[in-house]
């Protein structure tokens, strides 16, 4: 579904990604994991058109989408979820959700959506008609996912869901990420919480300093000493 093949990007002189390789097959849960730093939310970027290349080829459903305009790549069926929720605060649940579906215009189906988001955040159902900024942080990442979920994407880009939220929140968004998937979308997950991240996790990837060090079927990486040492607390 989605391929990325020696990806390359610049800030100035920082050179920040040099020359990414990842694939993520339809119906997975594809994780990346790695330091602060690493180039995690960098990749998700350009993945999505926010930052641009500066080599490489990202290819999605077999079109070059490389520097496409985020728009267009969303239209495609390409959609992320930011690091930090980035929800309007000013604006009602409701409102966020239905900012989630501006290029659909099919409102039966909208409505569907949106009550489907309902299903799986019913919390969200309570607080439809509250200002998002009064939202506590794991709530705010519920409507941050909802929003995402209202494109319908056919591949979800997760930026580090469980960043800030208590423990008991973190099982709970990944218990919903999983249900996700299982319900036919899938999964690039950005995520620190390594251990979480390759629990639900059908392969993975590790980038140290904007490369891809090693990857494998979650399980294997999970079990990997290298990567139990660095990144899953011994």
């Amino acid at each position: 579904m989605l391929r990325v093949e020696d990806l390359h990007v610049h800030y100035g002189g920082i050179h920040a990604l040099k020359g990414i390789e990842l694939a993520v097959g339809e119906g997975q849960i594809v994780a990346l994991i790695g330091a602060n730093g690493a180039g995690k939310s960098t990749t998700l970027n350009t993945i999505s058109g926010l930052v641009r290349a500066s080599g490489g080829r990202v290819e999605f459903l077999g079109k070059d989408i490389t520097n496409a305009p985020s728009h267009e790549i969303v239209r495609m069926g390409l959609c992320q979820v930011p690091e930090g929720r980035k929800i309007f605060p000013e604006m009602t649940v409701i409102e966020n959700l239905l900012m989630g579906a501006y290029i659909r215009n099919d409102s039966e189906e909208i409505k569907a959506d949106r009550d489907l988001v309902f299903d799986l955040f019913p919390r969200l159902k309570e607080r439809q008609h509250q200002v998002a900024s009064t939202l506590s942080g794991g709530e705010q990442q519920m409507l941050a996912i909802g929003r995402g979920l209202m494109s319908r994407p056919k591949l979800l880009l997760l930026d580090e869901p469980s960043m800030g939220l208590a423990p008991l929140l973190v099982k709970e968004i990944f218990n919903i990420v999983k249900a996700i998937n299982q319900q036919g979308t899938t999964i690039l997950l950005v995520e620190q919480n390594a251990n979480m991240a390759l629990s639900i996790a059908d392969y993975g990837y590790v980038l140290e300093t904007g490369r891809t060090v090693l990857h494998g079927p979650a399980q294997e990486l999970a079990a990997n000493e290298e990567v139990k040492a660095a990144y899953l607390g011994g």
